[in-house]
């Protein structure tokens, strides 16, 4: 059950990050912070679906965190969820092209290796 909804946290968060950087390409800056542009910017982010299925896919790892809690210590859960950022990484280069250097690799490899050591 713990990997399970290990699992479910960390791709929950990794699928809202990636869904919610891919809205807010298409949505574009707000271009200031201006009140009434804030809240234009807000409500165009509520009417993008990238931005929608975000919120699922955050819900879903925040609900599988609180069942996670509910079996395992905080000092095995957190650091365990670490895995998202290596998994994001990964996915930002291959989905979302982004481009990613040498030290942002060795970062990803350096959080695996503490990730192991809680295991």
């Amino acid at each position: 059950m713990t990997v399970f909804l290990l699992f479910l946290v960390v791709a929950g968060t990794v699928l809202g990050d990636l869904l919610k950087a891919r809205g807010m390409r298409v949505q574009g800056a707000p271009g200031s912070f201006r009140v009434s542009r804030l809240a234009r910017f807000a409500a165009g982010a509520f009417r993008n679906s990238w931005f929608l299925l975000s919120l699922l896919a955050y819900a879903t790892s925040f609900f599988g965190f609180l069942a996670l809690l509910s079996i395992e210590d905080v000092s095995f859960a957190v650091p365990a969820t670490a895995l998202g950022y290596v998994s994001e990484t990964l996915l930002a280069r291959l989905f979302l092209r982004e481009r990613v250097n040498g030290r942002r690799w060795a970062g990803a490899a350096l959080v695996i290796a503490g990730v192991c050591l809680i295991v």
